[in-house]
């Protein structure tokens, strides 16, 4: 139940003096409200300024900077009105003691305007001051007021983001009248933390937000704004370790293993593990031996051999006579999977058999059967296997590639078909630090940095779209010498059709200037024509393939060389980083060239400089934050991962980490949050909507 304090908070905007169904539903739509529900008072509340306007500055008329923002006491001398009919403005002639002022007024009314600004009375007028040919005016003054009314002048005032048809003294007005609402609340922060840090308390630090007395008040990197998005992390990192206790604390089984399996898997390998792989091989098959659930992320770059780890993890609890699921998120990748582990798992005499959507019933039925039977020690599939047809004998391990695919329920879904089932999941996409924490905060994380031995650096070139005949040419040579090339047309879902016409014709083109050694992959075929394309390009009968961006996950093609990405300009750094990992993985010099359309704009300029310097995903990974800003790495606005409100991970990264520990504090000490300070944290969670976490706690 949610304390009852905070119900104020919970009420609709249009419970605010002055917001009919009109304002609230603007109100709602800026405030980014749920279609069938109205914005709350504690979103408005929620609703950060982007900048501020500071109007202490009154130097006079003849001291007031040209494109500045001032204040000035002004006499009233005369009005202009315009003449009828005509689109000129009104005129207000006003002066001071250092000199004269225009006010112009276009579409004005002249009853309104000779009501606020009386002839020969002093005014208070803010607004931004313009010269021209040594004369100022100021165009529609921000605020007009009595002397008497001077402290009615906001002198520092928050600017927001706005929405069409909402203006932003409407937006002050509702601002005004819902920061009484807001009830004195308990301090949830620790107290030693709160005062190093100098942080306000939590309602100072809202209404310094709103009502900011200094520049320093509304600032980003200013305590109160600090303060606050301290609270949001520290809510959601809460948010996270409460639902990680839940999934530990139910159930867990230890399984150490006998290492047979695995010994007989590393006889078989061609190469040795690097130190990165054994040190994330170390700490899951340190989770898996505890008695407690495993959920950790496997991070690895392109290419950083997570397959062998995992497939390591999965023998560990075949040796204990459990099963192991290995999900992919495609059926191309899934086959794939099968191919690459088949001849260890033969060595090491694991069963392994794959299913997937597109086998015929039959084979469906004889495997689901044999799964059932414990016949079946691993199996890989796509997420046929969440089906309820799918039953297993004695799963104890999910291995799940590529998290950003698969939704959390169904990560749920599939760990609930075994008793006390341990979670891995494997990400090829490399995440900040920070964004690993606000994303996947309820997971430990493996990172396997560097490549396995052998690999060489791709060469990464960027060539302008002019010269793709050079580039046509360059490929004609290097196929002509037994080599393989992808050449990635970009999708972007806004215009599919168009893209996908795209890829068609780049397909046509080089058909043309290199014959029928050119494959077409893209999303819209059909699983038979894809699964043709893909088949004949591994095997060498096709010695191009254009795709579109399908390729960007998994695809393993040794022998491939050169990727061409036309259009790289379009591309995120992280997804480009990606594209790339398609070739390097034999033992042949691989270059990936990056077409773009000329002129370039800043950022784009910035991103394909950073890929031809570095082949280091996390590195990439941390410039695409820089970059693009948080929200638009990993498509993270699609897929409904936390979007900060009042905290900006660029600013605020490093209150991430403590957040995070603070959280995993609080809960080794008090697991309920029945202390004084656990009750004061169950108000922060409920305000920044993670009352979920609540309903995990046990009674109390």
């Amino acid at each position: 139940m949610r304390p009852s304090r905070l119900d104020p908070l919970f009420t609709p905007v249009s419970t605010l003096q002055g917001i009919g169904p009109k304002l609230a539903q603007l109100l709602s739509n800026l405030l980014g409200a749920p279609q069938s529900q109205q914005a709350r008072i504690i979103d408005l509340l929620f609703h950060a300024p982007t900048s501020i306007i500071d109007r202490r500055l009154r130097p006079g008329i003849k001291g007031a900077p040209d494109g500045a923002t001032v204040t000035l006491e002004l006499v009233i001398n005369h009005h202009r009105p315009a003449p009828r009919g005509s689109k000129a403005p009104y005129k207000v002639a006003a002066h001071d003691q250092t000199g004269s002022i225009e006010l112009v007024f276009f579409h004005a009314r002249n009853d309104y305007l000779q009501r606020i600004l009386p002839e020969g009375e002093q005014r208070l007028v803010s607004g931004k001051v313009e010269w021209f040919n040594e004369r100022a005016q100021m165009v529609h003054p921000d605020y007009i007021v009595t002397l008497q009314e001077a402290a009615t002048l906001p002198m520092i005032e928050p600017v927001y983001p706005m929405t069409a048809g909402l203006s932003p003294k409407v937006l002050q007005k509702a601002m005004g009248a819902a920061l009484p609402l807001l009830p004195p609340l308990p301090e949830w922060q620790d107290s030693t933390f709160h005062s190093q840090q100098g942080f306000p308390s939590f309602h100072g630090a809202i209404h310094a937000l709103h009502r900011p007395q200094n520049a320093q008040d509304g600032a980003l990197e200013g305590k109160s704004r600090a303060r606050l998005a301290y609270d949001e992390f520290l809510a959601n990192q809460l948010a996270l370790a409460l639902v990680r206790n839940a999934h530990r604390t139910h159930h867990g089984v230890s399984r150490p293993g006998t290492g047979r399996l695995r010994q007989e898997i590393r006889k078989k390998l061609p190469f040795q593990l690097t130190d990165a792989q054994e040190q994330a091989l170390q700490e899951i098959s340190d989770d898996i031996a505890q008695p407690n659930k495993m959920l950790r992320l496997l991070q690895g770059d392109v290419g950083a051999g997570k397959t062998i780890v995992a497939l390591m993890a999965m023998a560990q609890v075949i040796e204990d006579g459990a099963q192991a699921a290995l999900m992919a998120p495609t059926d191309i990748l899934a086959r794939q999977h099968y191919a690459s582990v088949k001849p260890l798992c033969d060595a090491a005499g694991i069963r392994l058999a794959v299913l997937s959507g597109k086998d015929t019933a039959k084979t469906k039925r004889e495997i689901t059967q044999a799964l059932e039977d414990g016949e079946i020690d691993l199996i890989i599939g796509t997420h046929a296997l969440f089906q309820s047809t799918v039953n297993f004998t004695n799963l104890a391990l999910v291995v799940v590639d590529e998290q950003h695919r698969f939704g959390v329920h169904q990560r749920l879904a599939l760990s609930q078909k075994g008793r006390g089932v341990d979670v891995l999941v494997m990400t090829a996409t490399p995440i900040p630090r920070t964004l690993v924490l606000s994303y996947f905060g309820d997971m430990d994380v493996s990172r396997l940095t560097g490549k396995p031995a052998g690999r060489l650096p791709i060469k990464t070139v960027s060539i302008s779209l002019d010269r793709i005949g050079e580039i046509v040419e360059r490929i004609q040579s290097v196929i002509s010498k037994g080599q393989k090339v992808y050449w990635v047309c970009p999708l972007v879902e806004e215009s599919e059709k168009i893209d996908l016409a795209a890829a068609q014709e780049r397909f046509t083109d080089l058909q043309h200037a290199l014959g029928d050694v050119v494959a077409l992959v893209h999303g819209k075929q059909k699983a038979d024509e894809k699964e043709a394309a893909m088949h004949a390009f591994k095997t060498g009968s096709a010695r191009v393939l254009v795709a579109t961006t399908v390729i960007e996950v998994g695809v393993d093609v040794p022998d491939a060389t050169i990727i061409v990405i036309e259009h790289a300009e379009r591309f995120g750094l992280a997804q480009l980083h990606q594209l790339r990992g398609r070739v390097g993985r034999g033992s042949q010099a691989s270059t990936c060239v990056l077409l773009y359309k000329s002129p370039l704009t800043e950022t784009s300029a910035a991103r394909i400089n950073i890929l031809r310097q570095t082949n280091d995903g996390f590195l990439i990974a941390e410039e695409d934050l820089k970059l693009r800003g948080e929200g638009e790495l990993l498509g993270t606005r699609q897929s409904g991962t936390p979007g900060f409100k009042l905290a900006d991970l660029e600013h605020h990264s490093q209150l991430m980490e403590v957040a995070r520990d603070d959280a995993r504090l609080i809960l080794t000490q008090d697991p309920n949050l029945a202390s004084e300070r656990g009750q004061a944290l169950r108000y922060l969670l409920y305000l920044f909507a993670r009352d979920e976490a609540i309903q995990l706690l046990r009674a109390g």
